[in-house]
């Protein structure tokens, strides 16, 4: 019987054990220690960019800490990218404040500069001017940067770049996680390295991580005892969990060239699939990390549709997932602002998430391509066996 294919599960290197054990040996299990900090370092190399790296226990704890910092509260509004997963929106809400969605353009499906625009100045004629933005890099692939800080920069808005999915892509050679006044990666099991879970907060003065870690850390005020002069969150990162990723960022580049291997793997059994086509970069100035491969299917054109494949894929006990259901189209966010046209409906209706780990088989890339090459034959109606 063939074993499951997933999606995007973790792939170790081989030296994590040794820090966590490290961490054992030492006593260094709470949230804080030599791992932690290294971990940081690591991460501060990586991205060169003289930023300032705040370990914590989630992507999600990340942003919240982003838009704290960004002086969002109760009643104030953040622009947010429709098209991404609800840990992007999740927060504001957090905050007592309201998500305004934008919708994405076609080239990296990411927040549209010209729906940004649009929306930060009717919610200005509205009396609201946004507090701040949150632009994601979809599946790693970069955002249009360029664009979006200039209308950052023209409404004197602070940019929060959502990098959750894109360590290791870069735009215009830049690392992506480096463009906003703060940005947040995620180490779920399921990214391109991973702690487990965790996260981190990317900033570029030691006073903004200061200020991270002070929240993170519940708050405390510098006193014998325990005295609080703000909430404050249990945020922050274990010296276990960072012993696994000081472990993994020794592997980050060869992880990266292993979902790019991937990406063109698609690329190549794609490219004579009629109605079939890669989500891929625009052009040179964007290098995706490729955390997941993703294929958009135009029905009219194709012997089949995203979701023949899916359930194809499932058939053969092979996991694949549709791309995230845009904010604006979800019930719990049914009454936000949105702005844009129907790109990212459109995307969610036509794309699939393709199995895309960098730990992936000869075999398990055999079992993927049969079933590609079955679906999207040149026969409408009956599949080939």
């Amino acid at each position: 019987m063939s074993t499951k294919v997933w999606l995007s599960s973790p792939h170790m290197g081989g030296e994590e054990l040794k820090y966590v054990n490290q961490a054992f040996e030492t006593n260094w299990i709470a949230p804080l220690g030599p791992n932690v900090n290294g971990f940081e370092r690591d991460l501060e190399s990586f991205l060169n960019q003289k930023t300032k790296v705040a370990a914590l226990s989630s992507g999600t704890a990340a942003l919240h800490l982003a838009l704290i910092e960004c002086n969002v509260g109760y009643g104030d509004e953040v622009i947010c990218q429709s098209l991404t997963f609800s840990a992007s929106a999740n927060p504001i809400v957090y905050l007592g404040a309201t998500p305004v969605f934008v919708d994405s353009e076609k080239d990296t499906w990411n927040m549209c500069p010209i729906a940004l625009k649009e929306a930060v100045n009717d919610r200005i004629a509205k009396g609201k001017k946004p507090k701040a933005i949150v632009a994601v890099n979809l599946y790693g692939m970069p955002a249009k940067m360029d664009e979006i800080l200039a209308v950052a920069a023209e409404f004197d808005i602070p940019l929060i770049e959502d990098a959750a999915e894109s360590l290791g892509s870069t735009y215009k050679g830049r690392p992506c996680g480096t463009f906003g006044r703060f940005g947040i990666l995620s180490f779920n099991g399921n990214k391109i390295i991973t702690t487990s879970g965790g996260g981190a907060l990317v900033c570029h003065s030691e006073e903004d991580k200061k200020r991270a870690v002070f929240l993170s850390t519940q708050a405390r005020d510098e006193a014998p005892h325990y005295q609080h002069s703000e909430i404050g969150y249990n945020y922050r990162m274990s010296n276990i969990c960072a012993g696994i990723g000081r472990g993994q960022m020794e592997v980050l580049k060869s992880r990266v060239e292993g979902r790019r291997k991937m990406h063109d793997f698609y690329t190549d059994i794609t490219k004579n699939m009629e109605g079939v086509k890669m989500f891929s970069e625009p052009n040179e100035d964007f290098y995706s990390n490729h955390w997941l491969s993703v294929i958009t299917v135009d029905e009219k054109l194709a012997s089949r549709n995203h979701e023949d494949l899916r359930l194809a894929f499932l058939e053969d006990d092979i996991e694949s997932r549709p791309i995230w259901k845009p904010m604006h189209m979800q019930p719990v966010f049914k009454d936000a602002p949105y702005y844009g046209e129907n790109v990212a409906e459109t995307l969610f209706n036509t794309s699939l998430c393709l199995p895309s780990g960098s730990n992936l088989t000869d075999d398990d890339r055999k079992r993927i391509e049969k079933i590609m090459m079955n679906v999207f034959s040149n026969k409408k109606n009956i599949l080939v066996s």
